[in-house]
């Protein structure tokens, strides 16, 4: 299984199975998500929308450390890749947000691309396995299913692309709901 990526942004099935209807919905989110992230600069990806500390860099940063925690961590019981042990072992609550803005865009673009690859690749193999029924035990001994983890991360996604939607119009204007490009049938194929 692979996922299909095509010009434009994926929308989840009308009529679909379970796996396919979540993961096209937390990829269309995806997508947004980055497209709301794209084409900036540096001090693009530093603004804030009014007294808010929130930065389209500190989003980046902070999806693709939940992508690794709870995909690459949790879900497949991995060790977190760099940089994540060196600066989990030693930070303050958040500091994901607030160190983003030592990063370089280029670097937090490819942060965030790396662990949604990682993700996805995981997710690939769990449904290649037993499906979104799986069951797993994060380290706070909480018992959960993938497809917990699947409705978890679109609501983080959901939340924060929201976030993006407001700084991204401060940072240069732009506003809508999609991406550009049609829509296209998410496939797990």
């Amino acid at each position: 299984m692979t996922y299909v990526d095509a010009p434009g942004y994926p929308e989840p099935p009308a009529i679909g199975g379970e796996a396919e209807t979540l993961l096209g919905s937390l990829e269309r989110q995806r997508a947004t998500f980055a497209w709301k992230c794209s084409g900036l600069d540096d001090a693009g990806l530093r603004m804030r929308a009014g007294v808010s500390a929130m930065t389209l860099g500190g989003l980046l940063k902070h999806l693709a450390y939940l992508e690794d925690v709870n995909f690459t961590g949790d879900l497949t019981g991995a060790e977190l890749p760099a940089p994540w042990p060196d600066l989990e072992r030693d930070a303050e609550p958040g500091w994901e947000w607030w160190s983003a803005a030592d990063d370089d865009g280029a670097h937090l673009h490819e942060l965030w691309e790396q662990a949604v690859a990682r993700s996805r690749r995981a997710v690939t193999e769990v449904l290649l396995t037993t499906g979104v029924d799986t069951v797993y035990t994060a380290p706070d001994g909480s018992v959960l299913t993938l497809r917990r983890l699947l409705v978890d991360m679109i609501e983080e996604y959901a939340r924060h692309t929201g976030h993006a939607d407001l700084i991204r119009e401060a940072v240069d204007g732009l506003v809508g709901e999609d991406p550009p490009g049609p829509a296209y049938p998410f496939q797990f194929a």
